[in-house]
């Protein structure tokens, strides 16, 4: 059994590392205090409505790793109570790794990114499929997002934590790139008088 949450991460051959490398005191500090989080709280939550895509990463019983990417509409990541998300889960190209590793291991890893603020969030737990919820199913659904729906998948939050900004390349999705040359198109269109002053008020307002 765990002594903190960070134990899901923080293991004897991490923290001895830890040690080695210098950094255990800190971790140490954090393991005291306030620590990872274990439920779902509203700035997590508030982070989920925003979000687009996730990776997701499962193992198979000899801890072979995969990791998978996860996209839809913005939110589709759905809280299902305190400890527990939620999603839909969309046919694909029927390789079914995911599902087969869920079989046999249920140990599962989020990987949630917001490349716009630069924001990261790791969490740990266990995931399993439903498929005969149609409740669940419903709820999970977005019914705007066009893809087909063949099962939903659970995870339960053991610990999760917010990773730091560093090294994280900002990338812009495509729904704000489109709105930018748009704006872009419509202002080569202007007679130039007209752009000279539409430009000097927008550097006017930075």
């Amino acid at each position: 059994m765990n002594l903190f949450p960070s134990d899901v991460a923080f293991t004897d051959s991490v923290k001895a590392v830890q040690l080695r490398r210098g950094s255990r005191t800190q971790y140490a500090r954090m393991e005291q205090g306030a620590g990872w989080q274990t439920c779902v709280t509203s700035e997590l939550r508030e982070f989920l409505e925003e979000l687009d895509m996730f990776y997701l990463g499962t193992s198979s019983l000899n801890g072979q790793p995969y990791i998978q990417y996860r996209g839809g509409s913005p939110g589709f990541l759905k809280v299902v109570d305190e400890t527990t998300l939620g999603f839909a889960d969309f046919a694909g190209n029927r390789q079914f790794i995911t599902l087969g590793n869920l079989t046999e291991n249920p140990q599962a890893f989020l990987f949630l990114i917001d490349y716009i603020q630069r924001r990261r969030v790791k969490l740990w737990g266990t995931a399993r499929i439903v498929e005969d919820d149609p409740d669940l199913l419903a709820r999970l659904r977005d019914v705007a997002y066009p893809a087909r729906v063949e099962r939903a998948i659970l995870f339960s939050i053991t610990a999760w934590d917010v990773n730091c900004s560093q090294h994280i390349h900002p990338r812009l999705p495509q729904a704000d790139l489109l709105t930018q040359f748009q704006q872009l198109r419509e202002e080569n269109e202007m007679p130039k008088t007209e752009r000279d002053r539409f430009q000097a008020k927008r550097r006017s307002s930075l």
